[in-house]
């Protein structure tokens, strides 16, 4: 039996919903990292946050994005907004779109907590053009 054969059907669509907004890397990164500890971790996330919530019909990728950059932003979950912010090179969302998110989370959450998403954000664009000029 294969590891799709082993998955739920919700699963797999939220492995695959997964690798087109984050990308084969990440993804690959993430469960050659995980451990007996934390894979089931990363089975829930695949299956709930992808496999539910991502692969939904009513939003688009980009409109979800920048949903949950603007979200990650609010409650100060840096690291996730970088990569969420990465993965606007998959999901549409332009440059203008995350700094126009990130201007409606100055007024809802704050402006410390939308300032530092934006500092975030413009180090992640800067590293996105530097992995393009290599």
């Amino acid at each position: 039996m294969n590891d799709d054969q082993m998955h739920s059907e919700r699963y797999n669509k939220g492995m695959a919903t997964r690798r087109k907004v984050l990308g084969d890397p990440h993804v690959d990164q993430a469960l050659a990292a995980a451990t007996d500890d934390d894979r089931p971790f990363q089975e829930l996330i695949t299956e709930a946050a992808w496999g539910h919530v991502w692969s939904r019909p009513t939003l688009t990728y980009r409109e979800r994005s920048l949903v949950t950059i603007a979200l990650l932003a609010a409650l100060g979950h840096d690291g996730e907004v970088a990569m969420h912010v990465r993965a606007t090179a998959n999901t549409g969302a332009t440059r203008e779109d995350v700094y126009e998110a990130l201007l409606h989370v100055a007024i809802y959450a704050g402006v410390p907590a939308a300032n530092h998403a934006i500092k975030i954000a413009k180090q992640a664009f800067e590293q996105m053009d530097a992995d393009k000029a290599v």
